[in-house]
């Protein structure tokens, strides 16, 4: 896709932008040295070895008509190789669901409760103000310690182990800093609390790694983080903003303005099979 998305009618092109952009951000990130990007014609991952399953991430864009399960035994195989304790596998639109769990099923994986649900939104109609708590405020990440700070929040918020913070800090640096990233922590009276950042990328505004730690959330810095990229994205001259929501921020993106476009189903790995 070339150029600005302007039209947000176009479900179609909407619907395209989603996971070029959703792949784009992959793609970069796969720059780092020590992260493992490979890309196929039925299988793509990008593992970063942190025991989290959303930071070693598989895409199954399709099965093959014979010898799937010997597909996915040999990708499994691989990671336990690399000692990759966790990983998220995930399908998109098209792929046979009942054909895959089955497979997957087959191979110790287990389907999550909830979906990650892809959504856009018109940023010609976003909200200027929104309600926040007195005293929040909301920075470009633009050095080294500032970014330690906002991995330390997005560890919190995401529930990843605190172990591994240096880990994300070496394979995230160039992301944080370096077009087409945008990177923005949120402060409650001057205290690192949430996170949020922009890739532009396929012709749209791409929101990811938005979360709050636990005693700041409920208060409106969700949809702050969120819509402040939003809006500068929209001076940068974007269209259409585009995101995966987890459950719990489902309603918070509705309500700016967020439409749904489509669902990945989500399957969860652990390389002893306890999930």
């Amino acid at each position: 896709m070339n150029g600005i998305l302007d039209d947000f009618s176009e479900t179609k092109q909407v619907r395209t932008a989603i996971k070029a952009n959703w792949e784009n951000y992959h793609y970069c990130l796969g720059q780092s040295l020590t992260v493992e990007l490979s890309i196929g014609r039925h299988l793509t991952w990008l593992i970063t070895g942190m025991p989290d399953h959303f930071m070693n991430l598989v895409v199954c864009s399709g099965l093959p008509a014979e010898g799937a399960d010997e597909l996915i035994a040999s990708a499994l195989a691989h990671f336990r190789s690399r000692n990759i304790e966790k990983l998220s596998w995930l399908a998109e639109d098209g792929v046979p669901a009942m054909e895959l769990k089955r497979h997957l099923f087959a191979h110790g994986l287990t389907l999550r409760e909830s979906f990650a649900i892809e959504m856009a939104a018109d940023l010609m109609t976003l909200p200027e103000v929104i309600s926040t708590p007195t005293g929040l405020t909301i920075v470009r990440v633009e050095d080294y310690v500032t970014l330690k700070e906002w991995i330390h929040v997005a560890s919190i918020g995401f529930g990843v182990s605190s172990k591994v913070e240096a880990v994300w800090c070496d394979f995230f640096e160039e992301a944080a800093f370096e077009f087409p990233f945008r990177t923005y922590l949120g402060l409650l009276n001057g205290k690192p609390v949430a996170t949020s950042q922009l890739f532009t990328s396929a012709g749209v505004a791409g929101i990811y790694n938005v979360t709050c730690i636990p005693e700041a959330r409920g208060k409106g810095i969700g949809a702050a983080i969120t819509l402040a990229p939003l809006l500068e994205a929209r001076k940068m001259g974007y269209h259409v903003g585009i995101l995966q929501a987890s459950s719990m921020g489902y309603n918070v993106y509705r309500r700016l303005g967020f439409q749904d476009f489509g669902k990945l189903s989500v399957y969860l790995w652990e390389q002893d099979g306890k999930l």
